[in-house]
């Protein structure tokens, strides 16, 4: 009997919560508190992939591109590179964390990181309608001198303390590079961590080469398109939140806890779901389901081993609830 394969996307408060100021002791803490979580996958015999976000690192990253390059006149590195950074260091922190708790439990695995590439379609419409903030505030004067010199484009913070930040595209993933490496990796029991933080976006040029894209790619739909084409069993996405719910901290709130394709794609067409945040991650759960998943769950970081959350969208749920 085959063993069931679950991929296992780590995001929200998974690794940094949000009154935290994010020092590698709170990342360290909140990792092992997350990972401590999957055992019980692995004693219910799943192979495992984990892919993981980078949004506040890579933010850090960013910022202290621009610190060295100011105060010490230390070359800038492009976005990629930070994205690749990130993945490194995160990977490492995860793999490590893991290492420990895999050994307070008595169970050996190995497990491994890769940095991974996501293509991306070069032609995909969001390089013309850069969308996603990254980095630092900016004062106007800098984001005009910013602009000038490097090309880069900013929108303003009207939501927060003002000023400006940088804003890239985010495409759409088309494919996930080393993905039969990843699959034959986890299938034989080794425990994988991949595609963090969405992925290093590249793309294929004209005479064939791999290049880099100044983008960022959406953790949950690359960890979904991950899912697929690795033939994951079932899709977790890990979050701030329990349970799914519709007109969410408004009147008439209400848990929905499992939920089939049509209705939940009905739901995401109405707009119950909000588009920076829990949007994204049901489009995610969607693309699994109608990839051929079995299963998409969408929980709490610290609740994953506890049955009694998370909500479980299936093509038909009535047949498959349980």
């Amino acid at each position: 009997m085959n063993k069931k394969l679950a991929v296992v996307a780590l995001g929200g408060n998974a690794l940094l919560r949000g009154d935290q100021i994010g020092t590698i002791e709170e990342q360290e803490q909140n990792t092992t508190e997350t990972l401590e979580n999957l055992i019980f996958l692995l004693n219910e015999g799943y192979d495992l992939v984990i892919t993981h976000g980078n949004g506040p690192q890579v933010g850090n990253i960013l910022m202290r591109n621009d610190a060295g390059e100011q105060v010490y006149n230390i070359a800038q590195m492009p976005l990629d590179i930070c994205v690749a950074d990130s993945q490194g260091g995160i990977g490492y922190m995860i793999e490590r964390m893991l290492r420990n708790v895999l050994i307070r439990h008595g169970i050996k695995k190995n497990v491994v990181c890769l940095v991974t590439q996501v293509l991306v379609d070069i032609n995909d419409p969001a390089f013309n309608d850069p969308q996603k903030r990254v980095g630092k505030i900016y004062t106007k004067d800098q984001a005009d001198d910013l602009s000038s010199r490097k090309g880069w484009i900013f929108r303003e913070e009207v939501k927060t303390q003002g000023g400006y930040r940088r804003v890239v595209p985010s495409p759409v993933p088309v494919g996930v590079m080393n993905d039969s490496i990843i699959s034959c990796l986890a299938r034989e029991g080794n425990i994988v961590i991949a595609a963090g933080g969405g992925g290093v976006p590249v793309y294929i040029d004209s005479e064939n080469n791999v290049r880099p894209a100044e983008a960022v790619i959406d953790k949950d739909l690359a960890s979904s398109l991950l899912a697929s084409h690795i033939g994951a069993d079932e899709f977790y996405i890990l979050t701030d939140v329990p349970y799914i719910y519709i007109n969410y901290k408004k009147p008439g709130e209400e848990i929905r806890e499992f939920l089939d394709y049509a209705d939940t794609l009905k739901f995401l067409n109405e707009g119950h779901f909000a588009k920076g945040s829990m949007a994204p991650k049901i489009q995610a759960c969607l693309n699994f389901i109608n990839s051929g998943g079995k299963m998409s769950v969408i929980t709490e970081a610290f609740k994953l081993a506890d049955k009694r959350y998370g909500s479980k969208i299936t093509m038909n749920y009535e047949d498959d609830r349980r």
